[in-house]
C-alpha cells in the first residue's frame, strides 16, 4: 500500500447505536497511542457525542475534547463538524456520511454507518467504491449480536 494511502474500515452498526459503539473504538485508538479526529455531520451531533464520551461508562475515562474545549492540539480524541485537524490526528472517524476534504496524514479512516438506515447503507456502498477506486485498502466490519465486530470483506489496492 502506498504510504500516502489510508486504510479505510467501514463499521456497520446493527446492534448498538453510534453513541455506545464509538467509545469502545476510541478506547482502542487511545490505547494504541494514536490521536483520533471524529468528524460529525453537524455541531449538534458533535456536542451529543462529546457528552456521551464523558458518560458512557462510569468506570472509564476517555480523554477527549471538542471545539468548545481548551487545548485542541493536546486532545487524544477531538470531535468536530468542521474541516480541521487541530490535534494532528492520524485516525479519522466519520459519522453519518461526513467526509474530510483531504486524507493527508491519515493512516486509518473509520467510516461508521447505521445498518438499519437503507440510505446510509447505500451511501456507504458508494463511498466504499470511491475509496477502492482511489487505491485505498478497504475493509468491511460488521457488528455482531453481542456487540463485537467481525471483518467480513477486504479489498486490496490495485498496483
Amino acid at each position: 500500500m502506498d504510504s500516502n494511502m489510508a486504510s479505510i474500515q467501514f463499521y456497520h452498526l446493527l446492534t448498538t447505536p453510534l453513541e455506545r459503539a464509538l467509545p469502545k473504538l476510541m478506547e482502542k485508538a487511545v490505547q494504541s497511542g494514536k490521536r483520533s479526529l471524529i468528524l460529525c455531520a453537524n455541531e449538534a451531533q458533535a456536542n451529543a457525542l462529546n457528552a456521551s464520551l464523558w458518560t458512557y461508562d462510569a468506570g472509564s475515562f476517555l480523554p477527549h475534547g471538542g471545539s468548545n474545549d481548551p487545548y485542541p492540539d493536546q486532545q487524544p480524541v477531538y470531535l468536530t463538524h468542521k474541516q480541521e485537524n487541530p490535534n494532528a490526528a492520524t485516525i479519522l472517524v466519520v459519522t453519518d456520511g461526513s467526509t474530510l476534504d483531504a486524507l493527508d496524514g491519515m493512516e486509518k479512516l473509520l467510516d461508521i454507518f447505521d445498518g438499519h438506515d437503507p440510505q446510509a447503507v447505500a451511501a456507504a456502498r458508494s463511498r466504499w467504491k470511491q475509496y477502492s477506486n482511489a487505491g485505498h485498502e478497504v475493509s468491511y466490519i460488521k457488528q455482531q449480536k453481542g456487540g463485537g465486530w467481525q471483518q467480513e470483506a477486504t479489498t486490496q489496492p490495485s498496483s
